[in-house]
C-alpha cells in the first residue's frame, strides 16, 4: 500500500484561479490545471525569489519533493503557453496557513503576514 500524500503548507488561495489567453474567437474545451500546491512552488520561488529549500521548508515538504511540485508546474505553465490553453487553478493536495505559523515549518509565517499587509493597503 502506498504512503498516503502529505498536505502542502500553503499561504494564501490565488485571487485569480483562471487565465485565458487573449485573442482566441473560440477557447478550446481543454485547460491546463494547475494544482495550488503547484501555485504555490510558483509563487514562493519565481515570484517571491525562495530558493527551492526555503520554498521546501515554507511548503513542510522534502526538498526533492518542492523540486517536482515546481518542475510540475513549470511543464504545464508552458504547455500552456506554446499551445495557447487556458490555465485554471484548483485542487492538490494543501492546507492553508492560519498566519499564527501553526503550519509553517520556521515557526512563523512571515509571508501570510505580509500578504495581509498587502490586502490593507489596496482598501
Amino acid at each position: 500500500m502506498p504512503r498516503p500524500r502529505k498536505r502542502r503548507n500553503v499561504c494564501c488561495l490565488p485571487q485569480i484561479s483562471e487565465f485565458v489567453p487573449i485573442g482566441e474567437t473560440g477557447f478550446p474545451s481543454e485547460a491546463v490545471v494547475i494544482t495550488v500546491d503547484e501555485y504555490e512552488a510558483i509563487r514562493l520561488i519565481d515570484n517571491e525569489g525562495l530558493s527551492q529549500e526555503e520554498c521546501s521548508d515554507l511548503m513542510n515538504v522534502a526538498r526533492t519533493t518542492a523540486q517536482q511540485i515546481y518542475a510540475s508546474a513549470r511543464r504545464k505553465i508552458a504547455r500552456a503557453l506554446v499551445v495557447g490553453l487556458p490555465i485554471r487553478i484548483e485542487g492538490g493536495d494543501y492546507r492553508i496557513c492560519n498566519g499564527k505559523g501553526q503550519f509553517c515549518g520556521r515557526g512563523q509565517c512571515r509571508r501570510h503576514g505580509m500578504w495581509q499587509t498587502e490586502q490593507e493597503e489596496q482598501k
